[in-house]
């Protein structure tokens, strides 16, 4: 167990202990602990089944795995590899290794920390085995003398803790302790020198350290004992101390010191030095000016290297026999934000599905930052809109999440540019750029440039010609982009697209498998289908309208009576016929439509005859002027009628029209004279005749209703058959098939409220009824016409069995007169109850049914 004492110290028992710092597990091992020492159950810690560990690669990993290893079998952490806790962390008096772990399927990291225990493996030495101190005979008792400091590379109670003077007459040991960094020695003089009785004197110093049992180490002085100066330089402090940022350039003053010596001439003069007996101190950064005193900085400080140097200065003067004294200068280097952040990847899935979930982990991400307090506090983030996130798993590690939905189609790639910014003035970042593409499944459909498509077909065109072809792009890749088209017809009454057209599946193309006849069939629809080959596929359709454009294949063909087919037909006209005189009129009709339909008439007759004319667009033949002597008593007539088309059709029919006397001589079964377009035709009088019938049956049919409105208004009973009425717990009815007779009662207000069924004989006329509105109880009124009213209430009320029976309360709103006796309401289980004021009905629904009087007195 480890245990912090105020001074700074760690104390430990020797049993390994298991910590819990923010959800991590921390362990403890001595060091120089033999390889194979148990450092703890991280399975067990960890919550990992031990029969998966070796199927699941469980490992240790990182930058410390030469010193521990797992035990796949059982799950224990052990030591690997020797264990210094000197050479990996100095004089620190905390030292610990942060250790990961892996286990794959799922892909987990686990990190722990081992703190490593110090052992009293070092004695403390002092950096020469030996020092010589040359002090005057004058010297006076109580005189201080400084001695070389001992290092011992252990820390905490294993540091050095106490120095010993071998027994002497002249000197004592002074220790002055100010925390284990600055403990050091002095000798103190305490009694006279006398130089012709003792010249040298030789001692022993001994550091001891604080181990069980303690190590020591020696240090051998050698006093030479000479005369002459007997005033020593004096310091104005004994300690001095100073603070200087780390990016203090060359050249520049941190402190002077000032000593004062009462002796005078060369004797008095004295000059300043620095004592550095420390192999640890980082003292050649710094300068002191001989004569002044003032320290200065000489070369590059660091705080991260040293946060503090400690300088002993010594004063002597220049006297025959120079006489010194020394103070201690502490100089604190500050820290400046001079150390960006560094981002390392640790581990990176570059590729990741466009359908993976939210927090799906794509990478390991650790930053450091080598400064000291905010100057080493670091953020991250990422600095495009991506979506993407960083997340602080522990301490300065990060894990790169998935944050959005992923969308291939969009963005394929991204580029994750991680900012790491420290809170110095003014702050420092780093940047890291992490790779990731996004793999394709098969999220989109095939998609077609519209949603219908009209194709426009010739008829008679040649069967096997691509009449369309069909574009379906898909965005996915590959498998999942590769698109297959196929024909669904939709009308399965008439089922010709299967013989009519046909789709590639590869192209698209949509080919005729016949030759379309725009006679037989104007259009027809179908859809295609486009089906991607992704797993599952995917597929959209379109519709396709198919238009047959009609061509000129179809001549006019004459209407009876008149006939094209070589035959001569004959009309009659009377000599006497004035100009315009009707004749005949030809009707002809043309299969095609449009253009090709559209007919014109005209007339051919003999050569030198002028006598007639036909309407060209009506197909009437009548006469251009009188007739005369000259003209012929029969005239061969020929019309001709042809269409609008390209290239034109035509037909012919043949008319000799035979001049008689009179009109009385005309005897002809096809002369047929046009009435005047404004008569009234048998349609408009078909038409006419619908109309008045339909508006006649909505009047009856307005009528009844309202008639029936009236009738119940009447405030009168009347019997109504209905199937029984039945309520469900949920609120629901329902109706049985078999016809009950029940008495209505409409009120005054009916067409507002609700019907109220009442069982023969009905309740007394002066009853107020309230009905059931869809809740639990009635809430509508309607009055019967009497001042003295009775009020009946009905209550649902839903049973365990799912049934539901009516609580029905009789009370009467007046004062009660008395009640004399109620007939029997034990239908069904139904049971009535009486008291003063309220008379109580329970029972089943069934109870409905039954009849019931009600009596009042």
């Amino acid at each position: 167990m480890i245990t912090t004492h105020p001074d700074g110290s760690w104390s430990y028992s020797k049993s390994t202990q298991q910590y819990d710092v923010s959800a991590q597990n921390v362990y403890s091992v001595m060091e120089e602990s033999s390889p194979g020492t148990t450092v703890g159950n991280l399975a067990k810690d960890l919550h990992l089944d031990v029969q998966e560990l070796e199927a699941r690669g469980f490992q240790i990993s990182g930058p410390n795995t030469r010193y521990f290893e797992v035990n796949v079998k059982t799950g224990i952490l052990l030591v690997k590899d020797r264990i210094d806790r000197e050479e990996l962390c100095s004089r620190n008096v905390k030292c610990s290794l942060e250790v990961e772990a892996i286990v794959n399927s799922p892909l987990n990291l686990y990190r722990f920390e081992v703190n490593i225990l110090d052992i009293n493996d070092n004695a403390p030495s002092f950096r020469t085995p030996g020092i010589v101190l040359n002090v005057y005979e004058s010297a006076f008792p109580g005189e201080r003398f400084t001695l070389a400091k001992a290092f011992d590379a252990d820390v905490g109670s294993y540091s050095v803790k106490a120095y010993k003077l071998s027994p002497n007459e002249y000197f004592t040991l002074d220790v002055q302790n100010g925390g284990e960094p600055s403990m050091s020695a002095e000798i103190l003089l305490q009694k006279a020198l006398d130089r012709e009785k003792l010249a040298i004197i030789k001692l022993t110093l001994t550091a001891v350290d604080g181990g069980k049992p303690p190590k020591s180490g020696t240090l051998q002085i050698t006093i030479n004992v000479q005369d002459v100066n007997d005033n020593i330089p004096v310091f104005d402090k004994s300690l001095y101390k100073a603070t200087v940022p780390e990016n203090t350039p060359q050249g520049a003053s941190v402190i002077s010191v000032h000593a004062q010596d009462l002796d005078e001439g060369l004797n008095g003069e004295i000059l300043y030095s620095f004592i550095n007996h420390d192999s640890d101190n980082d003292v050649d950064n710094f300068a002191i000016n001989p004569i002044t005193g003032e320290i200065t900085v000489q070369g590059e400080l660091d705080h991260e290297k040293s946060q503090a140097v400690e300088i002993r200065v010594q004063a002597k003067d220049k006297g025959t026999s120079p006489r010194a004294s020394h103070c201690k200068v502490i100089v604190e280097i500050t820290d400046i934000n001079d150390n960006p952040p560094e981002i390392s990847v640790t581990s990176l899935v570059n590729v990741v599905r466009e359908d993976a979930p939210l927090e799906t982990m794509i990478g390991l991400i650790t930053v450091k930052d080598k400064d000291a307090d905010k100057n080493g506090i670091v953020q991250v983030r990422i600095v495009d809109s991506v979506p993407f996130t960083i997340k602080n798993t522990y301490k300065n590690h990060y894990s790169l999440v998935v944050d959005g939905v992923l969308d291939r189609e969009r963005a394929s790639q991204y580029n994750i540019t991680i900012l790491a910014t420290d809170e110095g003035e003014p702050p420092l970042s780093g940047t890291s750029v992490i790779e990731v593409h996004v793999s394709d499944v098969n999220d989109n459909a095939p998609r077609f440039k519209e949603p219908v498509i009209n194709i426009f077909v010739k008829e008679n065109s040649p069967v096997g010609a691509v009449i369309h072809t069909v574009i379906a792009n898909d965005p996915d890749l590959e498998e999942n982009a590769k698109v297959t088209f196929s024909v669904i017809n939709n009308n399965s009454k008439n089922n010709i697209i299967g013989s009519a057209v046909n789709v590639n599946s590869e192209t698209g193309d949509i080919v005729s498998l016949q030759s379309f006849n725009y006679e037989q069939m104007k259009t027809f629809q179908f859809k295609v289908q486009a089906t991607d080959s992704g797993v599952p596929p995917l597929s959209t359709n379109v519709t396709v309208n198919v238009f047959i454009l009609d061509d000129n294949d179809n001549s006019p063909s004459i209407l009876a009576p008149y006939s094209e087919h070589g035959s001569v037909n004959t009309e009659s006209i009377p000599y006497s016929a004035e100009a315009g005189y009707f004749v005949a009129k030809i009707r002809a009709v043309d299969a095609d439509s449009g253009y090709n339909a559209l007919l014109s008439y005209h007339l051919s007759e003999p050569k030198g005859n002028n006598l007639f004319r036909i309407g060209t667009s009506t197909g009437e033949i009548r006469t251009k002027r009188r007739m005369s002597d000259n003209d012929l008593k029969t005239h061969p007539l020929v019309v001709l009628v042809s269409d609008n088309g390209e290239p034109s059709l035509s037909a012919t029919v043949s008319i000799d029209v035979t001049v008689v006397e009179s009109s009385a001589d005309i005897q002809t079964q096809f002369r047929h004279v046009p009435i005047k377009e404004d008569s009234f035709s048998d349609l408009n009088l078909y038409l006419l005749i619908a109309i008045v019938s339909v508006s006649v049956i909505f009047l009856l049919s307005l009528i009844s209703l309202i008639a029936v409105k009236c009738h119940r208004t009447d405030g009168s009973f009347s019997r109504y058959s209905a199937p029984m009425i039945t309520t469900h717990p949920d609120g629901s009815w329902s109706y049985s098939k078999s016809t009950q007779q029940y008495d209505v009662c409409f009120s005054s207000d009916t067409l507002k409220s609700d019907v109220v069924v009442f069982p023969a004989p009905f309740p007394p006329v002066d009853a107020e009824l309230i009905s059931i509105n869809g809740g639990d109880t009635f809430t509508r009124t309607q009055t019967l016409p009497n001042t003295d009213k009775w009020r009946w209430i009905y209550d649902a009320l839903n049973h365990s069995d799912g049934m539901t029976s009516f609580q029905g309360v009789v009370q009467r709103k007046q004062a009660w007169s008395g009640v004399s006796k109620l007939s029997s309401f034990e239908w069904f289980g139904v049971k009535e109850t009486a008291s003063s004021n309220r008379l109580h009905i329970a029972g089943d629904a069934y109870g409905l049914c039954e009849a019931y009087k009600w009596v009042s007195v």
